[in-house]
């Protein structure tokens, strides 16, 4: 399992997103509702967070969108007028 900053977990009703990712501990955010965005804030250490995931599916990736190039950028083709 890759953990990564970002990341949105769901388990049982609740939902844990993964608000900062250090070496050996994990901040996260316990939510019920991915709508209203509130919840608590938590601090574990990494072990303890992935024990916490065993179950837990994985929702998001937290991943940016790729990038689409500029118009302006030189290498894209222009479109057939």
């Amino acid at each position: 399992m890759k953990l990564r900053q970002g990341q949105i977990w769901k388990q049982g009703k609740e939902y844990i997103r993964i608000v900062k990712l250090e070496r050996l501990a994990v901040s996260y955010k316990s939510m019920l509702s991915l709508t209203t965005r509130e919840g608590t804030l938590h601090q574990t250490s990494k072990k303890d967070f992935c024990r916490l995931l065993k179950q837990a599916k994985l929702l998001s990736a937290g991943k940016a969108p790729p990038a689409t190039p500029a118009p302006s950028d030189p290498t894209t083709p222009l479109p057939a007028a």
